[in-house]
């Protein structure tokens, strides 16, 4: 009896040890379905990645880059098929270009110099670094973005003094620092460069009212930024057309003469 007990209890034990063959095919083959739709969404975020918006980059000689796709033109490729397009400038460049833009919205200032414009807003940034106002820089390709990107729509051609345009860019510069720097609060003094304060505040309120949605936007709009970037490289550009349509009169009027 014991023997035949003892043969029984093994029978048993061998048959929940093998697994059946069907639910074993069963298990497999739900694996395989699981391994396919990984891979499906691993290729579905790869995709949504290559079609993401366009990113701000920096390296560390204080160069930004900013990428942005277009349709390709080329035969070989397939229609449709995006193409990156890389925006990249120095601060120094883009200090530059902004310098310009300035010179040739304000038309009537005769003697303005497109280093003058930089000249205020460095200065700025030097004094704040030398009072312990914030442990770096504040002049970078971001931020020159985004106080041309006030400049363009608060800085009236009608400006008829140099000092005017002070006024009006360091506060656009005083609002770039207040959204964009990394300090909780800076000092009024060295963006003032009048009297009344009231007058540099109310511009500040003037300038919020007008520009509050845009400089929201800036922030949140990757493709806004890319193309704020490559309207302000391309200032140089008008400024080299603008030089070559002043030369070639030049020429045609002392050929005239």
């Amino acid at each position: 009896m014991e023997a035949d007990r003892s043969v029984s209890a093994k029978k048993k034990s061998s048959k929940k040890v093998q697994p059946n063959g069907t639910y074993q095919n069963n298990v497999t083959h739900l694996n395989n379905e699981n391994l396919k739709k990984s891979q499906s969404c691993a290729n579905l975020s790869t995709f949504t990645q290559d079609q993401s918006t366009p990113a701000l980059t920096k390296s560390s000689n204080n160069t930004a880059s900013s990428v942005k796709k277009a349709p390709q033109t080329n035969s070989n490729v397939a229609p449709g098929t995006p193409k990156r397009v890389i925006v990249q400038a120095s601060t120094s460049e883009l200090l530059r270009c902004l310098g310009e833009f300035l010179c040739r919205r304000c038309y009537r200032l005769k003697h303005l110099s497109p280093t003058d414009p930089v000249l205020w807003l460095r200065s700025v940034d030097r004094s704040l670094l030398l009072q312990g106002w914030q442990d770096q820089g504040f002049i970078t390709p971001a931020n020159v973005v985004f106080v041309y990107m006030l400049c363009r729509d608060v800085v009236s051609s009608e400006v008829a003094t140099e000092h005017e345009l002070q006024a009006v860019l360091l506060t656009c510069l005083y609002l770039s620092y207040s959204y964009m720097g990394n300090e909780i609060s800076y000092p009024l003094k060295p963006f003032l460069v009048e009297s009344s304060k009231e007058t540099f505040w109310d511009r500040c309120l003037s300038i919020i009212n007008l520009m509050s949605a845009k400089m929201l936007q800036i922030n949140s709009d990757p493709h806004y930024f890319t193309q704020v970037f490559a309207d302000l490289k391309n200032e140089s550009q008008k400024e080299e057309e603008r030089s070559r349509l002043l030369i070639g009169l030049d020429r045609r009027v002392r050929a005239i003469a």
